[in-house]
């Protein structure tokens, strides 16, 4: 069984077990548990519900295992020929790595 669900903006495969990494979430603390009910799909052994834009009662329970995951560094370089202009700039998306505990559909 497996749910798509939104967090933050994005859409993400939710099964139990599963480990996520979804766009740092503000107030959420290591160990606490955090729920998503904005539910957009359910798949129960082959029987698939859509939602209308949600599934009602539908909702995902996660554990927080780690409030600030620093992603992988991204480079930004830009450059115009013939004039001597380069520029560097890096970044690092920060993330919120959530465990899947329950999947209630």
């Amino acid at each position: 069984m497996y749910v798509i669900v939104e967090i933050n903006g994005q859409q993400f495969k939710a099964e139990e077990g599963k480990k996520l990494f979804v766009h740092h979430i503000q107030n959420a603390e290591n160990g606490a548990t955090v729920e998503f009910d904005k539910v957009l799909l359910v798949d129960n052994d082959g029987t698939i519900t859509v939602g209308a834009p949600v599934v009602e009662g539908a909702k995902v329970v996660c554990e927080v295992k780690s409030n600030l995951v620093k992603g992988d560094k991204v480079l930004v370089f830009h450059k115009k020929r013939r004039k001597g202009y380069r520029k560097l700039n890096g970044h690092r998306q920060q993330f919120t790595e959530l465990t899947i505990k329950q999947v209630i559909a």
